[in-house]
């Protein structure tokens, strides 16, 4: 079994890439095994790791096709829609609270409390 070749951070030669490298020129690892390993020391802990693709075994972003269009956006407005009062909010629902801020922290004041 081969080991992959390891390379200290920004040392790398040219023709690798990591997948957001990858995906940054509109390129994707398309089903190519990990080339090589960068390694980027810590003092505390172990180092940071990232893998390294080869460009010229890359392959083209596949195209967004409507159907996945759709597919998406259907999921984003699912995300920002309120569990509780099955509004728009606006921004994405945070998961720790479930549902929007302002049913998750009511005003204890009511409505025409506005100042």
């Amino acid at each position: 079994m081969a080991t992959l070749p390891i390379y200290r951070w920004r040392l790398a030669p040219d023709g690798y890439a990591t997948r957001r490298q990858l995906r940054a020129h509109g390129l994707r690892p398309g089903g190519q095994d990990v080339a090589a390993q960068l390694e980027r020391p810590r003092r505390r802990r172990g180092p940071l790791v990232a893998y390294l693709y080869r460009v010229d075994l890359a392959k083209p972003v596949r195209p967004m096709t409507p159907g996945r269009r759709a597919a998406l956006a259907k999921a984003n407005t699912a995300r920002r829609t309120c569990p509780t009062c099955r509004r728009d909010a606006g921004y994405v629902i945070p998961t720790s609270l479930g549902m929007c801020v302002p049913c998750a922290y009511p005003d204890p004041r009511g409505s025409e409390g506005t100042a």
